[in-house]
């Protein structure tokens, strides 16, 4: 397990940190696998209802590949293709995490950092937020599996600006395409962020996860939808003793407590 990935709990909340400041959290093969076991420990996890993705040092969320370590970790045709695939299973395990993902974007998003955070549920950042692909400025080919989740969320025109002009947008400009949920002033993101994940965590996790997972299915081909399955999850809101502790809670206006059953 790598050091430069921290992942720990905080009550029903989850939190993965990239841990490699002095690269701005660039991302090495061992970081991604220590990504991918602790997401796979979190979806597991039942006392578990979200996690929050965030980087170390105040100055970058996630600065893409850490090239420094590409002599030893791409060197190859075969080392590349470990490489890819492993990469390209995290984000598969983003985009289809079963519980939500909140992004704190703090300092500088770029390359594999905005693809992260577009795997996310929610992206949230502060003032001095950054975000960029510079695929054109390196010569990079970006597959369409990448594209299929940004274009969706910002659109195909901010999606071709992001990648013809390979430049800085501002986290301004990254509300404004959609790219975010909300810019927090600097100095406020982190406890923004620890609360607005508790308020989450204490919602009822069978609605959650049923909304989102409905959510993909309204998105998808609509050849691959499964409506009995979404109509099978909202049936299962409603025969849960959750739904009764939030009738009940509300017929006596006090906090609900939902156990996820």
């Amino acid at each position: 397990m790598s050091d430069q990935i921290i992942a720990r709990t905080d009550g029903a909340v989850g939190r993965i940190i990239f841990n490699n400041p002095a690269k701005r959290n660039a991302v090495s093969l061992a970081m991604w696998q220590a990504v991918e076991t602790n997401l796979a420990g979190f979806a597991a996890a039942p006392g578990i209802r979200l996690v929050v993705l965030s980087g170390a040092g105040g100055k970058a969320f996630v600065s893409g590949a850490d090239i420094s370590k590409f002599e030893s970790e791409r060197a190859s045709a075969e080392a590349v293709a470990h490489y890819n695939a492993v990469t390209a299973r995290v984000y598969r395990q983003v985009a289809a995490f079963p519980k939500p993902l909140i992004a704190e974007i703090e300092g500088a998003c770029v390359g594999g950092g905005v693809a992260l955070a577009a795997g996310c549920d929610l992206r949230l950042c502060n003032e001095s937020a950054r975000f960029a692909i510079p695929a054109a400025k390196l010569g990079l080919g970006y597959g369409y599996e990448g594209l299929s989740r940004l274009v969706p969320l910002i659109g195909p025109a901010f999606a071709k600006e992001m990648f013809f002009t390979a430049r800085l947008f501002s986290a301004a400009e990254a509300a404004a395409m959609g790219l975010v949920n909300r810019v927090l002033p600097d100095g406020e993101l982190a406890a923004y962020v620890a609360d607005y994940a508790q308020k989450i965590a204490a919602n009822a996790p069978l609605t959650i996860t049923s909304v989102k997972a409905i959510i993909g299915q309204v998105l998808a081909d609509p050849a691959e939808r499964d409506l009995a399955a979404c109509a099978a999850m909202v049936d299962a809101c409603f025969a849960s003793q959750d739904y009764v502790e939030g009738r009940r809670a509300f017929m006596e206006k006090r906090q609900p407590k939902f156990t996820g059953a």
